[in-house]
This record gives C-alpha cells, sequence and structure tokens, in this order.
C-alpha cells in the first residue's frame, strides 16, 4: 500500500465523476480539507469513509487501496527510460531515497545511471549499501509502485485531455 499512489488516484477517482474537492467532502459529510490532505498523501481515508467512497464510485475498497492501474505506458520498470526526463523526476520524486535505493536494486546499469544523473546529489550506492540484502521482492514491489504512478499519471493526463 503506497500513500502515493492512493492519493493519485483518489484524486483520479474524484476528477474523472467532475466533482470538486468541495462537492465530494458534502457527498462524504467531511470536510474539503480532509478531501485535499488524501489527494496530497498527507493522510488515507478510514475505513468508514473508504466504504462511503467505495459505495459512491461503484468500487471495492481494495480497488481503492491498491488500484489496478492498466499499463499506458509502461508494463516494466526498464522502460522508464522512455519517459522525458523532467516528467520522471518529478513522479520519482515522490518516493524517497530508500524507495528509489530498493528499487534499482533489481535494475540494469542503464536505469541506475539514469535515476543517478536525474538526481545528481543522492547517493544511491550509499542507500543501498545501508540497506544490505533485501528480498527480490521487495525491489520488484517498490519497481511495481513506481511503474504504476507512471501509467496513474498517464491516466491523469489522458482525462485532462478531454475535460
Amino acid at each position: 500500500m503506497n500513500a502515493n499512489i492512493i492519493s493519485g488516484y483518489l484524486q483520479y477517482l474524484r476528477k474523472s465523476r467532475h466533482y470538486t474537492q468541495e462537492e465530494l467532502a458534502e457527498k462524504l459529510n467531511i470536510s474539503r480539507q480532509a478531501v485535499s490532505k488524501w489527494e496530497t498523501g498527507a493522510a488515507i481515508p478510514d475505513i468508514g469513509i473508504l466504504l462511503k467512497i467505495s459505495r459512491l464510485y461503484g468500487i471495492t475498497i481494495n480497488d481503492i487501496l491498491e488500484p489496478d492501474i492498466h499499463p499506458q505506458r509502461i508494463t516494466d520498470f526498464e522502460q522508464i527510460s522512455a519517459i522525458p526526463e523532467t516528467e520522471l523526476k518529478k513522479i520519482l520524486k515522490q518516493f524517497d531515497t530508500n524507495a528509489l535505493a530498493a528499487a534499482l536494486m533489481g535494475a540494469s546499469p542503464e536505469i541506475n545511471s539514469l535515476c543517478e544523473r536525474l538526481f545528481p546529489g543522492t547517493d544511491f550506492k550509499t542507500a543501498q549499501n545501508l540497506a544490505g540484502r533485501i528480498p527480490i521482492e521487495m525491489a520488484e514491489d517498490m519497481q511495481n509502485q513506481i511503474v504504476t504512478m507512471i501509467n496513474l499519471q498517464a491516466v491523469r493526463n489522458e482525462k485532462e485531455l478531454f475535460t
């Protein structure tokens, strides 16, 4: 469960239904500030609100917490080099250094070099050394979260083109 993915997905759901934060707040009987906190990743809705959101959008709570974003741009972490660097950097900034370091542990030297170029002040090697050995599943999970964020951004951009 990644708060950045959940926040992005909640914002996408709201915008896809053409609700303002205020309108959604009214429908859920909460404050607009609560909606804003979810969409910025500062908070995650509690279980009661998640149930209301799932009913409003006709999806399950699990769909909200672990959204299935169909590939729009890439299907694999090694394809991140196809994303324009300014856009990729903006997306990757949503992850902390340790998360990126874990993702890079299972990546090719080319992808490692790309990330070092995007974040010249970040010492990924030291972060990886501090983390030590991690299960490959952990590296793959972080890679999948990054791929999901890239595809979620593509879905959002597509939606904005048609609204």
